[in-house]
């Protein structure tokens, strides 16, 4: 039987997926704790160790690959011009690119900022500013300042493209530095798929800085990108199809951790309705976003304090409850396993609230604009309100009986009626935990991995939304109410 065993290091969890070649299916899964603080090759073959118990006949690998996101993941500083403009779609690329952005700067830098980008101590930097022919003055500067304060950590530089010249002359024999195309060409317009390619290179040819990393590199085709990377791959695959499969069309995936919750959104997001136009940055087909402040242990304080009471009420019955605590108890003991019931729920209230503001902060919305010929609408982000699929991922969803429910607070509310999130979507879940191995199949055979995830996820059959239950004012169709014409701002 041959086999192709992919493999992903995560923060917690080494997870291992063996697939039959022949019959597209898995064959057996494992995981162990990832030994990232002594050796990684530990959990690893404590994983494979469990793997090969549960395989009854022989195997031959064809080809192994891995996804990682150990020791934290990829950590980058995105650096650009303006905060809406080259900040913005630099910040993008890296999040595109599987990284955890732990820092997002504009304008020139000050002595004081680049002592914090020290003090952070990223995997690397992404060196943004200026369309081509546009600003140079302070992507110039910018590089200056990193060259000065000798930085460690790699530059990717994908700027105006008139700077490249004096850049790599303030560069040279002080920094390791990297050119690629710029993330914003012209205004408004983002290019950030070199950038992403460029960074997911360099996230190779470092993660053997992870303890034990180089060991089982030597049994691995390659660590081939940050976990995160692998997932978008995965559910862009799933979305466009391929030239002999066909995809599902647009899809949300959502990922509540730990410690994030991390939004994947596949679709151009333009305006649904007539009478809207677009404002601000374009916006990627595949779009990422991370929420730091939401995840079910180490940011369940941070939970709270962007929640608060309220949005707990209306995902669960306080009463019996201490909320405070319940945080708490959370937070500090991060290795806790919610069994009793009472737990459960409180646990999978917390999951809703991540949610519920993750996909607001990540769909777009719209704003009424006065105008001499009425009102019209402006539109700033993604509109996903007709996305029919949302796939769960993350254990307090995969885990949970209630899937659905959980799922359900991404969908649109009357009470947020400027809201571009989904309004009749179907909720399906990753049972099986494959996004990210089909992210690692699609660089091997992207057909095998659209057909595999339809079996794994799609063709499971989903739940569809319960009805939204909105006021009769605003339940009534935009075309009926929202038009200019109306001058009414509701019906969204």
């Amino acid at each position: 039987m041959k086999a192709y065993l992919f493999l992903d290091f995560g923060s917690t969890f080494t997870k291992l997926t063996l697939i039959d070649i022949e019959k597209e299916e898995i064959i057996a899964t494992a995981k162990s704790y990832t030994t990232v603080a002594t050796d990684v090759k530990n959990g690893y073959m404590k994983a494979l160790e469990e793997l090969n118990s549960k395989v009854n006949e022989p195997y031959e690998i064809v080809e192994k690959l891995a996804c990682s996101s150990a020791a934290g993941g990829l950590k980058i500083i995105s650096i650009g011009l303006v905060p809406d403009l080259t900040a913005e779609a630099a910040k993008r690329a890296a999040l595109g690119a599987g990284a955890r952005v732990i820092g997002n700067y504009s304008y020139k830098l000050n002595k004081t900022e680049m002592a914090e980008i020290n003090t952070l101590n990223p995997d690397m930097v992404l060196l943004a500013g200026g369309t081509d022919g546009g600003n140079s003055e302070t992507i110039i500067h910018n590089a200056k300042m990193l060259a000065d304060f000798e930085i460690k950590f790699p530059v990717v530089v994908a700027g105006n493209k008139a700077c490249v010249d004096e850049i790599r002359e303030i560069l040279d024999g002080k920094v390791d530095y990297h050119f690629t195309e710029n993330v914003m060409p012209k205004i408004n317009e983002i290019n950030v798929d070199p950038a992403r390619e460029m960074i997911r290179e360099l996230f190779m040819k470092n993660i053997t800085k992870a303890k034990g990393m180089a060991h089982v590199e030597e049994e691995i085709s390659s660590v081939a990108m940050p976990t995160p990377q692998s997932v978008l791959k995965a559910a862009e695959a799933l979305s466009k199809g391929s030239n002999n499969e066909v995809g599902i069309g647009d899809l949300i995936v959502v990922d509540v951790g730990g410690a994030t919750t991390d939004v994947h959104s596949l679709g151009y997001g333009d305006p649904s309705k007539p009478g809207v136009f677009m404002v601000g940055l374009e916006e990627p087909y595949a779009k990422r976003t991370v929420e730091g402040d939401l995840g079910m242990r180490y940011s369940a304080m941070s939970v709270y304090e962007a929640s608060g009471m309220r949005m707990l009420r209306r995902y669960l019955n306080i009463d019996g409850y201490e909320p405070e605590k319940e945080y708490l108890k959370r937070y500090a003991n991060t290795s806790f396993v919610a069994h009793s019931p009472k737990d459960i729920a409180f646990d999978e209230a917390i999951a809703k609230i991540c949610i519920d503001l993750s996909l607001k902060r990540h769909a777009g919305f719209v704003e009424p604009v006065y105008s001499p010929l009425g009102v019209v609408y402006s539109q700033k982000g993604k509109d996903l309100s007709n996305v029919k699929t949302i796939i769960g991922t993350g254990g307090v969803i995969v885990n949970s009986e209630n899937y659905a429910e959980i799922l359900q607070a991404a969908q649109f509310r009357a009470d947020d009626l400027n809201s571009l999130k989904p309004r009749l979507p179907k909720f399906y879940v990753d049972k099986s935990y494959i996004l990210s191995a089909m992210g690692l199949l699609t660089m091997i055979d992207k057909d095998m991995a659209i057909r595999m995830m339809k079996k794994y996820i799609i063709d499971l059959g989903g739940v569809d939304a319960s009805p939204i239950h909105v006021d009769e004012v605003v339940h009534k169709d935009f075309d009926e109410l929202g038009t200019p014409e109306h001058g009414m701002g509701c019906g969204f």
